[in-house]
């Protein structure tokens, strides 16, 4: 009967979950400023409320299931990706790292989870010149939607988790075993309501030097005429979903497309003027296999912190073990910058060695 506790450190809030034997036990939500204010906000809040067996952390770009007591500082940095000379004032990720920092230095059994690049059920092939394949916050989300679509999916074909977050949009492929086998996120996915998701390398040219702040511009948000601001978002969308159809399903369909994400509550408007659900119907068996993800009973907060206690329970050897078994998350390795052929890539991955 594990105590164990997930995490999303994401753009709007931090949110936590505490689960005893799979069942919600307790939860909060701590917003930017609480978090500017005190880092380690959370960390206290959790110090309060153990003993746990396992705490999922807030993990950005992800490492392989690395313990706090484990954790160096070049992993940590690992999980900003912030160049040296931007370290402690990178806008969008400072607040991040410090609150890492925090989880790591807690003395609480704390692990950092992996991103979707880091799985050994990605191909190789797909991950040739990325490291945003889905962070580890967005591989949380799968891990949900796996538990909350297994009751009626049957397990034939795979799923399309759509993760619609206030700064980034992601979406995951998870075959019939439960596994991760693709995904798009970030500055490498669809447009976002803060970033613009993928790059033109000949604009990111031009504006260079860029920060990390920059990649959190340029999206929906910004567009100032409604009607082009919705059609780009949402052609985005399907664009992405249905390039991923046609990888994965040439022939059928997706069993399920699942919609989550923090945009459904900050941005209802937009969303329901989406219409979503018939957008993206003709990648799913039927307009009705389009969903929304279910929360757990009783959970409120974000579903990546749902998804980060669900793991964290499945490690710590609970009712959601097969759900880690099945994404095979104890196998995870590398960091997000293996994968990089740029003559550079030496030079980069030099940065977070020390």
């Amino acid at each position: 009967m594990p105590r164990v506790a997930g995490c999303d450190p994401g753009t709007s809030s931090l949110d936590v979950l505490v689960l005893d034997d799979g069942t919600v036990a307790d939860q909060a939500r701590f917003p930017p400023d609480q978090l500017r204010a005190d880092p380690a906000a959370a960390v206290h809040w959790l110090q309060t409320r153990g003993p746990f067996d396992l705490i999922a952390g807030p993990s950005g770009y992800g490492l392989p299931l690395v313990s706090a007591a484990d954790c160096t500082d070049a992993q940590l940095d690992l999980m900003s990706l912030v160049r040296p000379d931007e370290r402690g004032r990178a806008g969008g990720v400072a607040g991040f790292s410090a609150i890492a920092r925090a989880f790591r230095d807690s003395g609480l059994p704390v692990v950092f989870l992996p991103g979707v690049i880091h799985l050994p059920t990605v191909p190789a092939h797909r991950k040739l010149n990325r490291i945003d394949m889905g962070t580890a916050d967005k591989l949380c989300v799968a891990a949900l939607a796996i538990d909350r679509v297994s009751g009626t999916w049957t397990r034939q074909d795979p799923i399309c988790v759509l993760e619609l977050g206030t700064a980034f949009t992601a979406a995951m492929v998870v075959n019939e075993h439960g596994a991760v086998v693709d995904g798009v996120g970030g500055t490498s996915g669809p447009l976002g309501w803060r970033g613009g998701g993928a790059w033109d390398g000949e604009a990111a040219y031009l504006f260079a030097p860029l920060t990390k702040g920059d990649l959190f511009a340029g999206g929906a948000s910004g567009v100032v005429d409604e009607e082009v601001r919705r059609a780009a978002y949402l052609e985005s969308l399907v664009r992405t979903v249905g390039g991923l159809c046609g990888l994965h399903e040439p022939v059928d369909r997706f069993e399920k497309i699942v919609l989550s994400g923090r945009l459904f509550a900050t941005e209802p408007g937009l969303i329901e003027s989406l219409h979503l659900t018939s957008a993206l119907a003709p990648f799913a068996r039927s307009w009705y296999e389009v969903v929304s993800l279910p929360s757990l009973d009783g959970a409120w907060v974000k579903e990546a912190a749902q998804g980060a206690a669900v793991i964290a329970d499945g490690l710590a050897g609970g009712r959601f073990r097969a759900i880690v078994e099945g994404l095979q998350l104890r196998n995870a390795a590398g960091t997000a910058l293996d994968w990089l052929t740029h003559p550079r890539a030496a030079e980069v991955r030099g940065w977070f060695s020390q």
